[in-house]
């Protein structure tokens, strides 16, 4: 069976796990504050649905996510935790069923750091990530100033969110960022599929195991993910970001 919540956001039904599919292929799947809302209608339908015990994200296309649609970012910029991202990171933070990720492609800022709420990563062999959010001016977001240097150490997430410098599947997988890497995005999804079918058999023992493994951290994780929101929403309406922000949207470098 399959549900529609929005055109862009696609959900389906297999074998009591949920695949939600970010379907916007022809704008790298970039997010909207629209699929942010669809986003987590999505997740909060699946936490009290019985017949759902494991969420499945990936994208259509050759991307995961863009990242965020930058025009559509800045003609409606957040402006408290009502706002259509945060109550999506709210619900991302908050969701206690097994959550996965199927890397199809490439993922930029959220798509990011989305990856670090989700229990188990799979990747595309090939796939590139990227955090730019000093690049464009503005902070992490989505707790990433806390979860990303305990996964990776210190050192090696200064240089991904300081310098936003791409990397590859290959060094997630060796930094402990991700689970595994799919040959291709097909293969990448039956990788997600297979392991989430196993867990939506599991008892519902699962979730408590799942509390109880994120437990050290989730009150640092909900203070760490306000903080970084009352500073990113600061920063962009900073000058240095709207010019980057709006110069990448014109597809030029900033003071061009």
């Amino acid at each position: 069976m399959t549900d529609t919540s929005t055109r862009e956001i696609l959900t389906e039904r297999r074998d009591g796990v949920l695949l939600v599919r970010l379907h916007r292929p022809d704008k790298k799947n970039a997010l909207t504050l629209a699929m942010y809302a669809a986003l987590t209608t999505a997740l909060e339908h699946a936490a009290g649905d019985p017949s759902v015990g494991v969420v499945v994200l990936t994208g259509s296309g050759d991307s995961f996510t863009g990242g965020n649609d930058i025009a559509d970012f800045l003609a409606a910029p957040p402006t408290g935790v009502d706002s259509p991202v945060f109550r999506f990171l709210t619900a991302l933070r908050q969701f206690e069923k097994p959550l996965l990720a199927a890397v199809n492609g490439v993922a930029v800022g959220i798509g990011v750091t989305l990856l670090l709420h989700c229990d188990l990563v799979y990747a595309r062999a090939g796939a590139i990530l990227l955090l730019p959010f000093v690049n464009l001016g503005l902070c992490p977001e989505a707790a990433s100033s806390l979860l990303l240097p305990r996964l990776v150490g210190y050192p090696r997430a200064a240089e991904l969110v300081l310098l936003g410098e791409p990397f590859s599947a290959e060094q997630a997988l060796e930094w402990g960022l991700i689970n595994g890497v799919g040959a291709d995005a097909e293969a990448t999804l039956e990788l997600a599929l297979t392991k989430a079918r196993r867990l939506a058999r599991q008892p519902a023992a699962v979730r408590l195991a799942k509390a109880l493994l994120k437990r050290s951290e989730s009150d640092a994780v909900r203070e760490t993910m306000a903080l970084e929101s009352r500073h990113f929403m600061e920063q962009l309406r900073t000058p240095a970001a709207l010019t980057a922000l709006r110069a990448f949207v014109e597809h030029r470098r900033p003071g061009q």
